[in-house]
């Protein structure tokens, strides 16, 4: 089953400043683009009545999200939209900007080895927008030897090798170490959320919420609530990749990793990151069962490092505006913030047949955020 979640934050809404160079031109229409189509395309009646309630306010909300889904068998679609503000200040009132350059994370922080199955040539690294899905692949069974046998992922990054920054540049005013950092925070979020061992086998993701700026109105409660008391509505899975334990455990130490990030002179005057990623999850059942099957997630993640002589935020920290998720092969309907594979063997009866479209999970070059019927996965 394939799961799709969405959230996002907007707040007020600066004026913005042109840039002449001409490569920065072309780097901002190419990451504009990539908004424009993963952004969604029509609010639901919750997110009208919040827009409704937030005029007045300064900015507007803008921002879908998604969730789990069952191995080739269910589809499912958690719509939810939230916004978030980011709070001006005058400019009068600014400060001094310090440059930070605090210690995070290079290369694999957490150790992931290289993997089992090395057949084929990697891919190289993914830098335009997909425009099709990966070629079919001959089709065989994965093993606790060759976890990702018979996947397109067989070829992608192993890791946070996957997680390749593009090179920083100024943006006009902005300095090149403040594109360095905004990147550099991005990607410790990903790693952390999503390749850290101890969160994928359900523990807390410290170091990712550490890059997320606590003045940010509610986005740091409604995650810890999402991961202390996990529900429809506030589900950890929306932001992080996590499994029960309890219930299943990673076949190997290696996830696969594929997409890219691009950044652009944001709508707070400050750095705009864009972070588009797959990760593919080989699991086995935690009673001692070799019988693999994987789990695909892709995670889509706008955030923004803002002015902060212009707006009162913490320096250094990521204002987090939209995320969505798209989760292949993990049930729709368990909201206990655990992602739950399904495996060829447990084949779901007849009753729980899915009535969503069959989707491949491991097409880069769809929308997610849309609102859908639980469905099938065509292939894991």
């Amino acid at each position: 089953m394939s799961d799709r979640r969405s959230e996002e934050s907007s707040g007020d809404e600066p004026s913005s400043s042109s840039i002449s160079d001409e490569v920065w031109e072309q780097f901002l229409q190419d990451t504009e683009r990539d908004i424009r189509k993963s952004a969604p395309k029509e609010p639901s009646a919750r997110a009208r009545e919040v827009t409704e309630r937030l005029k007045g306010q300064k900015g507007e909300p803008e921002g879908w999200r998604t969730g789990p889904a069952w191995q080739e068998t269910h589809r499912r679609a958690a719509r939810r939209r939230r916004t978030w503000a980011v709070i001006g200040v005058p400019l009068a009132i600014a400060v001094a900007v310090v440059a930070m350059r605090p210690s995070l994370i290079p290369g694999d922080p957490f150790g992931s080895s290289a993997g089992t199955d090395t057949a084929t040539a990697p891919l190289p690294d993914e830098t335009t927008t997909p425009t099709a899905p990966p070629s079919a692949v001959d089709p065989d069974t994965p093993t606790l030897a060759h976890p990702f046998a018979g996947s397109p992922a067989l070829r992608w990054a192993d890791g946070a090798a996957g997680i390749v920054l593009p090179k920083a540049t100024a943006l006009g005013a902005i300095p090149k170490d403040r594109v360095e950092l905004a990147l550099q925070q991005t990607r410790k979020l990903l790693v952390d959320a999503n390749l850290n061992p101890d969160v994928v086998a359900g523990g807390d993701p410290d170091a990712a919420l550490s890059v997320l700026d606590p003045k940010q109105p509610d986005v740091l409660d409604d995650l810890r609530t999402s991961l202390r008391s996990p529900s429809k509505t506030h589900d950890p899975l929306f932001l992080f990749s996590r499994f029960d334990p309890k219930d299943v455990k990673q076949a190997g130490k290696v996830v696969k990793v594929r997409g890219r990030i691009t950044f652009a002179k944001g709508k707070y005057q400050g750095v705009a990151v864009h972070a588009d990623y797959t990760f593919v999850y080989p699991v086995v059942r935690a009673d001692g069962s070799t019988e693999v099957t994987r789990t695909i997630v892709r995670r889509i993640i706008d955030a923004e490092l803002p002015d902060p002589t212009r707006y009162q935020v913490t320096s250094g920290r990521l204002t987090l505006l939209r995320y969505d998720e798209d989760a292949g092969n993990s049930a729709c309907d368990i909201n206990d913030g655990y992602l739950h594979p399904q495996f060829p063997s447990r084949a779901p009866t007849a009753s729980a047949a899915p009535t969503g479209p069959s989707v491949d999970p491991y097409d880069r070059s769809r929308d997610i955020g849309k609102e859908e019927a639980c469905g099938t996965v065509s292939r894991t």
